[in-house]
């Protein structure tokens, strides 16, 4: 998952977003059978038999004994959006378009992220200071192919998926679904929390993925605000804000926040329950709810209250999170307000170092709980066809706590060890209780899958891609006092070869398709991609002995289908414990090329793919070698009795390995 805050932050148009996906009737027919699959982000082989092996997962252990437990191949590269959509479409990238978590406009490298964009309103009527559109923009899905259940749809399967990644906004079905990672925020970020203090040595102006906000305390009173979506309503489109107030008991550490008619009572280290906020933009006319959960780290002697980012309401999302669009209703009606943001867990919170890891980890069970009660209620209903549900978890805390228990991390701490070092296996052991509650329910002849998108190593090490390609002449700086600004603002294009963009991804300076490109397409690119595959896999780390980077790959060699043209031209395959850092790969040149990793984001997976293989554990025993995430989709249909689509490049894991696919 994709840490950093964009500086082109996904632009959606909150007030005019809510897309008619589909609110008629359905078709749907008894399936007869039911296709369970449990979607659990981050799972990684090696731990999940460690665990196995140590009794923890005596629910796990005896599946795996019963019917097949093997390593999944995973996505090259192997981050979220690409694994999710290779799964969700039986395609690899090339089929369906996602390379990373960022792409770029290749005419001025200007990025985006890479599941989902805006359609602009139109047609603006403008009074006075209002510009009023009388044609609404809306969110846009960036993924290309079907979704397995828009196929179980056409041959009337019922379906429900919930929160899978790289589906926001979800596409247009019948089928219920619900939007999960690449859900955004209401200011349509991947999460920017708000930190209140009157503590200036806490200040800081430019923290990934959040905003400090100073107060003034007046007689025991805060008036402060939170920031809401830009409102287009209004000329200039300023941002929206909520008001709200702090009342500090005069004698205990204890506080009242009154939030429109709510009033939320905290201690210090009490965590709130959801409360709504909302932001006008023409009041009595056009306004956006959100909600928000409130964490009070501190009243004296400095006050610091942290603020969750501002999630859709589930009740009234204001950008389309479910279909039918009434799912999302229909379950806060069941089971109450929930996390929508696509990531809830704050990573970038704890990094920052305005979470330690006792809140963070408050914070990670209150997601999970209220996770499970999400399962609880949607496996309650469930009855007939496909059921899939997706679980963040064991991805979230495995980045945040991986140094916990790593000795060879440059972060490691014994004491913390002690301490966190077993928190990440407690998850492990809740999702075997979800296994068990599973398994109670199904008929012998009913499938079961347990998948992951991939596993996960240590992130010890950071490799700055576009510093290795400055010092080796490949990237040109015609101003070096911007070396430290994302986006390239220095870069000479005239004079540079290429440039790396993302997490994995190695592009071209190529001429007639980037901006003032300066290799030749042909036999001269093709040269420069020999020789940069072959320099970079030579690259040595000098205080480990080891390869930074253990493979390369030309795009040509690894994708397949329309919009292999789209990827970058060469996928960097990052050695176990390595990674891209944060800096390089939004186009920034910090002043090493390796170095340690200081951040509590220790664990990635982000790097070569044969390193980090997902799970598969199925009740049935399959036939297949190798199985690939793209192998699960046809798989799907299969058991539905329908054929799969020429461009999927899987196929079933219970046929016989197909030689040299």
């Amino acid at each position: 998952m994709f840490k950093k805050r964009l500086l082109v932050a996904l632009p959606i148009i909150i007030l005019f977003s809510i897309l008619i996906l589909s609110c008629g009737g359905s078709n749907f027919k008894t399936a007869g059978k039911k296709v369970v699959i449990l979607g659990i982000d981050g799972m990684d082989p090696n731990l999940l038999q460690l665990f196995m092996d140590q009794g923890v997962l005596p629910t796990f252990a005896k599946f795996a004994a019963e019917g097949t437990f093997t390593p999944l191949t995973t996505s090259q590269p192997p981050q979220s959006p690409v694994a999710w959509s290779n799964f969700i479409t039986g395609m690899d990238p090339g089929g369906h378009g996602i390379f990373d978590f960022i792409h770029r406009h290749p005419q001025n490298r200007v990025p985006y992220l890479s599941t989902s964009g805006t359609e602009p309103a139109s047609n603006i009527l403008k009074i006075g200071k209002y510009q009023i559109p009388m044609k609404g923009g809306k969110a846009l899905q960036m993924r290309e192919g079907k979704s397995f259940w828009e196929i179980l749809e056409e041959h009337g399967i019922p379906a429900v998926v919930w929160k899978i990644p790289a589906n926001f906004p979800p596409v247009e079905s019948k089928q219920k679904t619900f939007s999960g990672m690449g859900a955004p925020d209401i200011l349509g970020t991947y999460g920017i929390f708000t930190f209140f203090t009157d503590d200036s040595a806490l200040y800081q102006d430019d923290v990934a993925g959040g905003q400090i906000t100073m107060v003034d305390i007046e007689n025991g009173v805060i008036h402060t605000q939170i920031k809401g979506p830009t409102n287009s309503l209004v000329k200039g489109e300023p941002p929206s804000y909520a008001d709200f107030t702090i009342y500090i008991d005069p004698v205990e550490d204890n506080i009242r926040i009154e939030m429109g008619d709510e009033d939320i009572l905290l201690r210090p280290g009490e965590w709130s329950g959801w409360a709504e906020v909302k932001f006008n933009f023409i009041k009595g006319f056009a306004s956006a709810s959100g909600i928000v959960k409130f964490h009070l780290r501190s009243v004296r002697p400095h006050f610091e209250l942290y603020c969750s980012p501002v999630n859709l309401s589930p009740e009234k999302p204001a950008m389309p999170l479910s279909t039918p669009p009434s799912y999302s209703k229909e379950m806060y009606e069941k089971i109450g307000n929930f996390y929508t943001l696509g990531i809830p867990e704050d990573t970038k919170a704890l990094s920052a170092g305005y979470l330690g890891y006792d809140e963070f980890l408050q914070q990670s069970h209150l997601v999970l709980e209220e996770r499970l009660r999400e399962f609880q209620q949607t496996w309650a209903d469930f009855e007939d066809g496909l059921y899939f549900f997706y679980f963040s978890s064991l991805d979230q805390n495995s980045h945040a706590l991986w140094s916990t228990f790593d000795r060879e991390s440059p972060i490691y701490d014994s004491e913390i060890d002690h301490k966190y070092g077993w928190e990440l296996r407690d998850f492990y052991r809740q999702m075997d209780d979800v296994l068990a509650q599973v398994m109670e329910r199904l008929s012998p002849e009913d499938l079961l899958i347990v998948m992951s998108d991939h596993g996960f190593s240590p992130f010890r090490r950071c490799f700055d891609l576009n510093t290795w390609l400055l010092d080796n002449g490949y990237i040109t700086l015609k101003d070096t006092t911007t070396r430290d600004q994302e986006f390239f603002p220095g870069v000479d294009w005239r004079k540079t070869k290429a440039y790396g963009l993302g997490l994995n991804g190695l592009y071209l300076n190529l001429r007639g398709r980037e901006n003032n490109g300066l290799v030749r397409p042909g036999s001269e690119a093709e040269a420069l991609k020999d020789e940069l595959v072959q320099k970079l896999t030579s690259v040595i780390d000098p205080q480990t002995g080891q390869q930074v980077i253990s493979s390369v790959w030309q795009r040509e060699d690894v994708y397949h289908g329309p919009y292999v043209e789209k990827a970058p031209d060469l996928v960097v395959g990052y050695n176990y414990g390595c990674r891209s850092s944060w800096d390089t790969s939004l186009g920034k040149f910090p002043h090493h090329v390796i170095s340690d990793n200081p951040d509590k984001w220790s664990g990635d997976h982000c790097i070569d793919n044969k390193w980090v293989p997902g799970v598969l554990l199925t009740n049935r025993p399959i036939q297949m070698q190798n199985p690939a995430l793209y192998d699960l989709t046809p798989t799907i249909l299969a058991e539905f009795g329908i054929e799969p689509p020429a461009e999927m490049v899987g196929c079933s894991i219970f046929q016989p390995e197909i030689t040299g696919r």
